[in-house]
């Protein structure tokens, strides 16, 4: 990478890195804000049980087993097709769960409840960041970059986990306010730290080259 673009792309760490700590601040002095509420109530107003169900299962796979299960399946296949380093840092998008866990419990911000919006399905644990919204960053992000980096995966494979994981980061965080799960603050909070997490993820892994057996025994053409 040019010294250009380095410094561009440390430009917009820091400023992510600001953004996402001026608005834990913002949202530990002032738990409840009228853009929260208005952006809620503006993501609802169209509601179904055809959205319901597929808003629901757009969360699916971030609740509990599910989310481990999906890094588990994720990373034994790596293994099994030979990509040793890509299957631990798969792996390593577990943390995700840690992390929010430990920041969910310093800001300590209630879940919305259902006499301000609709709460279609409830939820207990401390609203911001979303938890969600960070572990699909990080995961389905990383895919992103897997799909980008090895080397023979088929084209179809790569077209395919690309699109879909573009597609689930893009979904997750209008599901979670759908659902009346987590405030508008809530969702950008897990994906700006998301995007840190995430590049912090990616580096550590292509610092270095690929290992010679992570590369499959017969590479498709």
């Amino acid at each position: 990478m040019n010294t250009r673009r380095q410094q561009i792309l440390t430009y917009v760490l820091i400023l992510i890195s600001i953004g996402f700590i001026a608005l834990t601040v913002l949202v530990k002095l002032f738990p409840m804000s009228v853009l929260d509420v208005d952006f809620s109530k503006a993501v609802q107003r169209h509601q179904n049980a055809f959205l319901d169900e597929a808003m629901y299962m757009v969360s699916y796979p971030g609740y509990m087993p599910q989310s481990p299960i999906l890094i588990a399946v994720t990373s034994i296949i790596l293994l099994i097709l030979k990509y040793k380093k890509a299957a631990l840092y798969v792996a390593l998008t577990a943390l995700a769960g840690l992390i929010s866990t430990i920041i969910k419990a310093l800001v300590n911000r209630e879940r919305p409840t259902g006499d301000v919006v609709r709460v279609v399905l409830k939820t207990t644990q401390q609203s911001f960041p979303s938890g969600h919204v960070l572990f699909y960053v990080i995961f389905f992000g990383f895919l992103v970059v897997l799909m980008n980096q090895l080397e023979g995966v088929p084209k179809v494979v790569r077209a395919i986990v690309t699109i879909t994981s573009l597609l689930m980061i893009f979904l997750i965080p209008l599901s979670r306010i759908y659902m009346g799960a987590h405030w508008f603050t809530d969702v950008t909070g897990g994906f700006l730290l998301g995007l840190l997490c995430l590049y912090l993820l990616s580096w550590l892994y292509l610092r270095k080259p690929a290992k010679r057996d992570e590369a499959p025994v017969a590479e498709t053409k």
